[in-house]
């Protein structure tokens, strides 16, 4: 049911980083299977900690049902999964190592900031605010996918229908 994107709250998770030789800044990104929603939240590095903190801020800023199960790669920052299981409640997977199609949602989004942020851009000095600008636009945007909604748009339906 996860993989047909029938069940509403099943998230994937990624980091977006500064290219290498730069600051250490990162973006800790999630996207919601179903609907395409997608968050991306400033992180001070690519520590468990960072993505706890991360993890721990979208979470108090949704509704509880909106949570299901996280899938993210098994980069370093997400040794917090025991945590997040434990502490959120919310189950946590991992896709199979160099199988980034696994967790396509994300992927595809992450390409699609990259079109705001090239690799080359140093992302812990994004502004705040553009970063907001920048998410809300991405989540406006219709997709076909959706039938021609926006994912803002599907992921209050299911917010708002969701049991």
């Amino acid at each position: 049911h996860v993989k047909k994107r029938i069940e509403f709250g099943h998230w994937e998770l990624d980091t977006v980083v500064s290219s290498r030789g730069k600051s250490k800044g990162c973006l800790a990104t999630f996207a919601e299977m179903k609907t395409r929603f997608y968050i991306a939240i400033k992180m001070k590095d690519r520590s468990k900690d960072s993505m706890m903190k991360a993890i721990e801020q979208l979470v108090k800023a949704l509704p509880k049902k909106a949570f299901k199960s996280f899938t993210s790669n098994k980069g370093k920052e997400f040794a917090c999964y025991e945590s997040v299981e434990n502490q959120l409640e919310i189950n946590f997977y991992f896709a199979d190592p160099y199988s980034a199609w696994q967790r396509g949602t994300n992927e595809n989004s992450n390409g699609l900031l990259r079109e705001y942020y090239p690799k080359k851009t140093d992302l812990s000095s994004i502004d705040d605010n553009k970063l907001i600008e920048v998410i809300y636009e991405l989540n406006t945007r219709p997709r076909k996918c959706l039938e021609f909604n926006s994912p803002f748009e599907a992921f209050l339906y299911e917010l708002n229908n969701y049991e």
